[in-house]
C-alpha cells in the first residue's frame, strides 16, 4: 500500500486502519491522513461554541433567563457528553465513514441502518443550512453596516444569494482535498478558544455594573413577550420553560459525529475516533459555559435583555464592546461559524458517500465516486452543498432550522446506540480499544431516554414544522422501505459478501494510485 509521506501517523499505523476496513468489506479509496488532533478539530469545529452559543444564546434566555445558561448549559452538555460516550465504543469497534448508518445497520438490521442513515443525513444537512444562515446573519448584522449595508432593507432572496455563495466556496474548499479542508478545520480549532477568551475576558473586564453570579441561577420565566416572542406561546410551567431552554446546549454540542464520518481519512481511528468526539464536547462545554455566562453577567439589565429576543447578541455587543473591539471579534465569530459550517460539509458528504456505496441512495454510483486527483467525493459534496441551500428556502428561520438540526442527529444517534443495548453481549461480542465495559448498557439507556425528552422538546411552537417534517419522513421511508428498498438494499456486506469483495476492493485501490492491498 502506497502511503502518503506527508500525513500524520507511521505507514504500520495506516497499514493496520486499512486492515480493518478491508476487513468490513471497503477499499481504501479516501486519502488517509488526519491526526487525532485533526478528528477532533473537525467535530470541534462543527460543535463551534461561536456558532450554537451566540446565534441560538436567546433560547435559552428567552426561556427562563440566567438560570437557562448557569445551570440549563451544564445539564444539556451532560447529556450530550452520555450520548457521545456510547457512540464512541461503537466507533472504536466499527471505526468507517458514514459510521452511524453502519453501526445501526450490523447492530440493529438492514432497516435500521438505513433509517438512522435517513435521519442523520437529513440531520447533517440542517447543520449546514442552520450554521450558514447563522453566518450570513452575523456578516450583515455585525459586519454590514461598516461595509454600507443596512440589514433592515435585506430580503429573503438577499439572504438565499448570500448563503449560495458563503456554500458554494465551503464545497469548493472541499472539492480541493481533505488536506485543504484539515488545514481550515485545524485552524478553526485554535480560532474559535482564541476568539471565545478574548470575547469572555472583554464581557467581564467592559461590564458596566458589578459581577453578579447569582444572575446564573435567577429563574424568571421569560416565554412569550418578556422575552422577545422567541417562544411566543407564554408557559405557566417554570419546568417546561427550562427544557425549552435546553436547545441552547443539545443545538450547539452536536455534530461531534463527524470524527465518526472522518474515520477513513484518520489514522489509528479505532482510537483518535472516540477520543475526537469526546474531547470535542468536554472541551467545548467548558469553554462555552464560560464564554455564555460571561453573557449574562455582561448585561446592564437581564430583563431588557430578554425582551430583545433573537437581537440580543448584537443589543450586548453594542451596549459593551468600544466600536474597534466589536469588530474584530465579529470578524473572528463570522469567520468561525463559516469554517464550522465547512467542516458540516465535510461530514455531510462522507455521510453521503458510505451510504452510496452501499447503494442507499438515488444516483448511487456517482454520489460514491471519489475524484482521483484529490480523493474527495466530489459528487456527494456538491450535492450536499445543493441540498443545504435548498433547505433554507422551506424554513428560512433560525431558530427551526437549528431544532430540526438537534433533533434529527440525536434520533440518529439513539438509533445504533439503542440497537447497541439489545446487542451488547449476544450478537455484538467484538468490542474496539475504547469500551465503557459494564457501563455501556445504562449510559446508553440514558442517551435514548434523553433524546425522547430531546424530540418532544424540538417540536414546541414555534418549532411546529420540525413534526411536520417528521411525521412525512416517517410515513416516507415506511412507504420506501415496504415497496422497495426491502428488496433492493443489502446494505453492508458482512460474511461471504466481504470476502467475494477483496477482488473488488484491489481494484478501486490500484485505480485510485494504491500499489496493493495492505
Amino acid at each position: 500500500m502506497s502511503q502518503d509521506t506527508r500525513g500524520p501517523g507511521s505507514p504500520n499505523d495506516i497499514s493496520e486502519d486499512v486492515k480493518v476496513l478491508h476487513s468490513m468489506g471497503y477499499a481504501q479509496e479516501l486519502l488517509r491522513r488526519m491526526s487525532g488532533f485533526s478528528n477532533f478539530a473537525i467535530s470541534f469545529s462543527i460543535i463551534c461554541i461561536l456558532a450554537g452559543g451566540i446565534t441560538s444564546f436567546q433560547l435559552a434566555f428567552s426561556s427562563v433567563g440566567g438560570a437557562g445558561i448557569g445551570i440549563g448549559w451544564p445539564v444539556g452538555c451532560l447529556f450530550a457528553l452520555i450520548v457521545a460516550a456510547a457512540m464512541a465504543q461503537i466507533a472504536s469497534a466499527y471505526p468507517t465513514a458514514g459510521g452511524l448508518y453502519h453501526w445501526g445497520s450490523i447492530l440493529g438490521g438492514r432497516f435500521w441502518g438505513w433509517a438512522t442513515a435517513w435521519f442523520n443525513l437529513l440531520g447533517l444537512l440542517f447543520v449546514v443550512a442552520s450554521v450558514n444562515v447563522g453566518t450570513y446573519v452575523l456578516f450583515v448584522n455585525g459586519l454590514g453596516p461598516i461595509f454600507g449595508i443596512d440589514p433592515s432593507t435585506l430580503t429573503i432572496t438577499h439572504q438565499v444569494i448570500g448563503i449560495s455563495l458563503i456554500t458554494l466556496t465551503q464545497a469548493l474548499f472541499n472539492h480541493l482535498g481533505i488536506r485543504a479542508t484539515t488545514l481550515l478545520t485545524d485552524f478553526s480549532g485554535y480560532l474559535i478558544f482564541a476568539v471565545a477568551i478574548i470575547l469572555t475576558i472583554a464581557m467581564v473586564a467592559l461590564a458596566a455594573g458589578p459581577i453578579d453570579l447569582g444572575r446564573l441561577f435567577t429563574f424568571a420565566n421569560n416565554t412569550g413577550d418578556p422575552g422577545g416572542g422567541v417562544f411566543p406561546e407564554a408557559r405557566g410551567s417554570l419546568f417546561v420553560a427550562f427544557l425549552l431552554g435546553l436547545l441552547l446546549p443539545v443545538y450547539t454540542v452536536t455534530g461531534f459525529d463527524a470524527s465518526a464520518h472522518t474515520s477513513e481519512e484518520t489514522v489509528n481511528a479505532a482510537r483518535n475516533v472516540p477520543r475526537g468526539m469526546l474531547q470535542s464536547v468536554i472541551w467545548s462545554g467548558i469553554f462555552g459555559y464560560v464564554m455564555i455566562c460571561s453573557f449574562v453577567l455582561a448585561m446592564p439589565d437581564p430583563a431588557a435583555g430578554a425582551a430583545q429576543g433573537g437581537n440580543v447578541f448584537y443589543w450586548l455587543m453594542d451596549g459593551v464592546m468600544p466600536g474597534w473591539l466589536k469588530t474584530l471579534l465579529f470578524i473572528g465569530i463570522v469567520l468561525a461559524n463559516y469554517l464550522c459550517a465547512l467542516a458540516g460539509l465535510t461530514s455531510t458528504s462522507r455521510m453521503t458517500f458510505a451510504f452510496a456505496r452501499d447503494g442507499g441512495l438515488p444516483f448511487s454510483n456517482a454520489l460514491r465516486s471519489v475524484s482521483p486527483k484529490y480523493r474527495t467525493p466530489a459528487v456527494a459534496i456538491w450535492t450536499t452543498a445543493v441540498l443545504s441551500v435548498l433547505i433554507t428556502l422551506y424554513t428560512p428561520a433560525f431558530a427551526t432550522l437549528a431544532t430540526a438540526c438537534a433533533v434529527f442527529l440525536y434520533i440518529s444517534y439513539a438509533m445504533p446506540i439503542g440497537a447497541g443495548i439489545l446487542a451488547h453481549g449476544k450478537t455484538w461480542t467484538s468490542f474496539g480499544p475504547f469500551s465503557l465495559g459494564g457501563a455501556f448498557k445504562p449510559v446508553a439507556a440514558l442517551a435514548v431516554i434523553g433524546t425522547v425528552i430531546l424530540f418532544w422538546i424540538g417540536i414546541q411552537p414555534p418549532n411546529d414544522k420540525v413534526l411536520i417534517i417528521t411525521v412525512a419522513m416517517v410515513v416516507v421511508l415506511g412507504f420506501f422501505w415496504i415497496v422497495l428498498e426491502n428488496r433492493r438494499f443489502q446494505g453492508p456486506p458482512i460474511g461471504e459478501a466481504i470476502r467475494r469483495r477483496q477482488a473488488e476492493i484491489a481494484a478501486a485501490e490500484q485505480a485510485l494510485g494504491e500499489a496493493g492491498k495492505a
